[in-house]
């Protein structure tokens, strides 16, 4: 990595620009969390787990084939398990940042948020939300109206970007439910290549909830769990 240009270090991945203008991902041990418990919504790095890198760089090319083969547009170009690192298509984010969650269930953020309407762990009908990847402001949400009236996407950019979601969650939980297990919710990010609306970053334990016989499911369990 070292004649690599560096432009980008995140909390679980480094960016790096590759000479054919594509990126190169770089998966770290890293995971969100709080007070040392691993939280797929924290804005801040909770702990490093062994490993955690290249099981989640390998369920994302699982799940990315899928979509591509499902006609489904994603950043995904290829992948080296050895050195953790995937290449992906160049893209634009929207705003400063955006990323959307589904929900199949009434946990976490949303239940802390909304406890008073409904139980914990209440069926959800695939509900999408959005909010502004910003950890000063505890990444705020952001309506509809919010995004269109603040110049960040169309009406019609979020249209798709939801039913882009809801789709691909879909076939994410058909996938954990082969193997016996329950998807609760699972964040994504989308950006844009042209006038394409792609999905990018992973699609990996660390940004899931996953539970088996309602107990929740830690990331490296779930990978070991999913390709067992």
């Amino acid at each position: 990595m070292d004649n690599l240009k560096l432009v980008y270090t995140g909390k679980t991945k480094n960016v790096y620009a590759l000479e054919n203008g594509n990126y190169l991902l770089k998966f770290k041990d890293d995971v969100t969390g709080t007070d040392g418990v691993f939280d797929p919504g924290a804005n801040t790095v909770g702990l490093s787990i062994e490993g955690v890198g290249r099981v989640n760089l390998r369920m994302s090319i699982y799940f990315f084939e899928i979509l591509n083969k499902a006609g489904i547009k994603t950043h995904f170009v290829s992948a080296n398990l050895d050195d953790c690192t995937m290449e992906v298509l160049p893209a634009r984010v929207f705003g400063k940042g955006l990323e959307v969650v589904c929900r199949h269930k009434a946990v976490g953020s949303f239940y802390r948020r909304y406890s008073d309407y409904i139980e914990e762990g209440a069926d959800l009908p695939a509900y999408v939300e959005m909010t502004f990847k910003n950890d000063e402001k505890d990444d705020p949400l952001v309506t509809k109206d919010g995004l269109i009236d603040l110049k960040v996407m169309t009406g019609e950019q979020y249209d798709t970007i939801k039913a882009m979601t809801q789709k691909i969650t879909a076939i994410v939980a058909d996938e954990m439910k082969k193997r016996g297990l329950e998807l609760y919710d699972i964040k994504f990010e989308f950006g844009y290549s042209g006038d394409e609306i792609i999905l990018i970053d992973e699609i990996a334990s660390g940004n899931m909830r996953v539970y088996k016989d309602g107990v929740y499911i830690q990331p490296m369990d779930l990978s070991e769990l999913f390709f067992a």
